[in-house]
């Protein structure tokens, strides 16, 4: 009995060990990223609007999401949602420097949307953000790949991820925006 009790607790505990068990000591406003251009942005000037992260990355199976991405912003800035493009060479993918990133972006999809400079973002030298988000919201939160997406609601925690497979306009995506807009 004693044995059955201790494999359901078992169970239980590695279910429910999630995201939701953050503690939240800092919410996503509470920090610094630099720019594509080299200034520091403060993200607390997105505070109470909708922020969709997504590590980016020039030469991804997966870059042609990038117009999908401007298209969300377009259609969903004035309402409150930040997409914010955090290029990333963690999977190797990424051009050298910053300048020939936004030269990319702006050449190829016209990109308007907040961009950061080149940012690790998993691992040891991972930016604070995106340890943040695996702190508090659990692996799910750990990029697995390039364009990997992280939702942050209004209150600055992390609210779902979604994998690079998963569109920027997918139905998934936008149902949940909209219900936290």
């Amino acid at each position: 009995m004693k044995k059955k009790l201790l494999v359901g607790l078992t169970i239980f505990m590695f279910f429910f060990n999630n995201a939701s068990a953050g503690n939240y000591e800092k919410v996503f406003y509470d920090f610094k990223i630099e720019s594509i251009t080299g200034e520091i942005i403060d993200l607390n000037k997105y505070k109470n609007k909708v922020i969709l992260i997504v590590n980016t990355a020039s030469y991804c199976g997966f870059t042609k999401q990038y117009g999908e991405l401007q298209e969300l912003w377009d259609q969903y800035k004035s309402k409150g949602l930040v997409v914010f493009g955090v290029p990333s060479n963690s999977f190797n993918q990424e051009k050298k420097n910053d300048e020939d990133v936004k030269k990319f972006c702006e050449v190829n999809f016209n990109i308007s949307f907040p961009l950061s400079g080149i940012t690790e973002v998993k691992g040891e030298n991972a930016h604070e953000l995106f340890k943040w988000a695996a702190d508090n919201h659990g692996k799910s939160a750990i990029p697995k790949w390039n364009f990997y997406k992280i939702l942050i609601n209004k209150e600055g925690k992390v609210e779902d991820t979604y994998s690079s497979f998963t569109k920027p306009l997918s139905n998934k995506i936008i149902k949940k925006i909209e219900s936290i807009l």
